[in-house]
């Protein structure tokens, strides 16, 4: 049996924001106001990602655990546009300074223009030599095709969920097809829930649960290794294949859970008469090569699990 090391047993599930802004760039709330907003919804750990200035501060005395680092941007060359424009976005997340993070408090990077993705690549070069992951942001808002990003090397995880840009302008809601393309072509990328708030009411409407030491180093961690699930309301406890080759997931009670395997439409799982259901089972193809799945509850807020490889299960087995 191989389960999805979110559920594994150990330390416990912290709720954390990957992706958020302040009056340090473009946000409306002070990193305080920020701080103190995400603490009272029961946040355990929080990044203020900044528009190019990187930080590590915690500007409160709450006891929230503050995730280094900021949002770097590149647009496309001959498209001098106004800010919603063709480009690039990543988010940075990195360890503790003396851990090895090789960029100081209120760095900042300049803005520029690429030609593509081995362009932007450089800048992704430089923020793992400085000890840094690094997420791609928004891929619709971004008007990005797949094409645009299935050479990039280093990513950790892409959002599946971005709030800003679903309230904003109705997309990045559910980018799961294209993270489906970038695991069918051997990316072992994680998928992530953020809100990308710039107004206060942006916040704290999509957050992922990582199993993981409240600690800079336990949560980075969890990040690397995918031991975490992303949500906008529902919650998952347990993803596994076991020993018959069935993947099995258990939740909150919501309205449709699906199993997805790369190479075929996924398959749905609801209940009878519109009853509401806390798991469900299904073979585990022979062409799989993972295996995720998503909720969606009464509401029509959705979660979703990082991947099971299936190499892994090989090799388990």
């Amino acid at each position: 049996m191989i389960r999805q090391c979110a559920f594994t047993d150990g330390d416990a599930l912290l709720k954390g924001a990957l992706h958020c802004h302040t009056t340090r760039s473009d946000g409306a709330g002070t990193p305080e106001e920020v701080i103190r907003l995400h603490a009272e919804h029961g946040y355990d750990f929080l990044a203020l990602t900044d528009h190019r200035v990187y930080n590590y501060r915690n500007y409160t005395d709450l006891p929230m655990t503050i995730l280094p680092g900021m949002e770097i941007d590149r647009r496309f060359t001959g498209e001098e546009q106004p800010w919603r424009s063709h480009c690039y976005h990543s988010v940075l997340l990195g360890p503790e300074k003396e851990n090895g993070n090789g960029y100081d408090q209120d760095e900042r990077v300049t803005g520029d223009y690429v030609t593509g993705q081995e362009e932007f690549q450089t800048l992704l070069d430089e923020a793992h030599r400085r000890g840094n992951l690094t997420m791609l942001c928004h891929p619709q808002w971004s008007a990005l095709t797949s094409r645009e990003y299935d050479r990039l090397e280093g990513i950790f995880a892409m959002e599946l969920w971005n709030t800003g840009c679903a309230m904003e302008n109705g997309i990045d809601t559910d980018n799961g097809y294209l993270w489906d393309e970038m695991l069918r072509g051997g990316k072992r990328w994680f998928g992530t829930a953020v809100d990308d708030g710039h107004p206060m009411n942006e916040h704290c409407h999509g957050w992922i649960m990582l199993r993981g030491e409240n600690t800079v180093g336990g949560i980075m961690e969890g990040l690397r290794t995918g031991a975490f699930y992303s949500t906008c309301g529902p919650e998952i406890r347990d993803l596994y294949i076991d020993d018959q080759r069935k993947a099995h997931i258990e939740c909150s009670p919501v309205k449709s859970i699906r199993f997805f395997y790369g190479w075929s439409c996924p398959w749905m799982k609801t209940g009878e008469n519109g009853a509401l259901i806390t798991g469900a089972e299904d073979e585990v193809p022979v062409y799989a090569k993972y295996v995720r799945a998503d909720v969606t509850d009464e509401n029509g807020c959705r979660a979703w699990t990082n991947p099971i490889f299936i190499d892994q299960y090989t090799a388990d087995r």
